[in-house]
């Protein structure tokens, strides 16, 4: 399953940004293991570590940051500045706030590179979509019913048994390591997504001894389809949301 560190920031920013966490508590959320360096922020020339570009962002005016997974075609929520949609597109992710937009990419096995766009002067541009979470909730469990008969069809299960394992107990899922103060239906959510998004990486995965043939693969992706739309708009909203008030 894809990692979403563009995710974690546009949430642990915004908590932080909001005086909802502390600067030290978003920080060690947003490391993890990793070494973060943020590289084209403003008044730098070379790259800072991330701490220093979080502490940066009050100085800047930001006040959130929202989590857009542009694909190739659909790039709404990006500003129109150069270099970032190809660069956001090719990441799966980024994050994005009224000053800057910052895209990560993996720089090895433990490091994290982010690049950093200013978008002042950009036209501005409409979030992503994003509707309630309740709806989305029900729009997720539509989705995996019409998926699973199509991964019932191929029979995944057969040349990956993680497939079973992940829907197990699908509705219980939740999801670690966000704010103390996040809603609990968002975190169920995006639990539920994150599951989803590894069983779509599983199933659209070409099986051994080319179980799968050109066609079905075809017809194994249109059938996921709309499972992927849903995954994409649950997770954007689950990471985006913050308390109303």
């Amino acid at each position: 399953m894809r990692d979403l560190p563009a995710g974690r920031f546009a949430v642990w920013s915004t908590a932080w940004l909001n005086g909802r966490t502390s600067y030290d508590e978003a920080l060690d959320a947003l490391l993890g293991d990793a070494a973060h360096r943020v590289a084209g922020l403003p008044g730098t020339e070379d790259a800072v570590p991330l701490g220093w570009a979080l502490t940066a962002l009050r100085s800047l005016g930001e006040q959130r940051f929202r989590l857009v997974l542009p694909v190739p075609g659909d790039v709404r929520g990006l500003p129109s500045v150069p270099g970032l949609a190809a660069l956001a597109v090719e990441a799966g992710q980024a994050a994005v706030g009224e000053r800057l937009a910052l895209v990560p990419e993996a720089a090895g096995p433990e490091a994290v590179l982010w690049t950093a766009f200013p978008v002042d002067g950009a036209r501005p541009v409409a979030p992503p979509v994003e509707g309630s979470l309740r709806r989305l909730s029900g729009e997720l469990d539509l989705a995996v019913s019409d998926a699973a008969r199509t991964l019932a069809g191929l029979d995944v299960a057969r040349w990956n048994p993680e497939v079973p394992a992940l829907l197990t107990g699908l509705s219980q899922a939740t999801a670690p390591g966000l704010p103390a103060d996040h809603d609990s239906l968002a975190l169920s959510v995006l639990g539920r997504a994150q599951r989803l998004a590894a069983v779509l990486d599983l199933a659209t995965a070409d099986a051994p001894g080319a179980a799968v043939n050109h066609a079905q693969a075809a017809a194994r992706d249109d059938a996921l389809r709309p499972l992927a739309h849903a995954v994409r708009e649950a997770t954007t909203a689950a990471f985006n949301w913050i308390p109303r008030g």
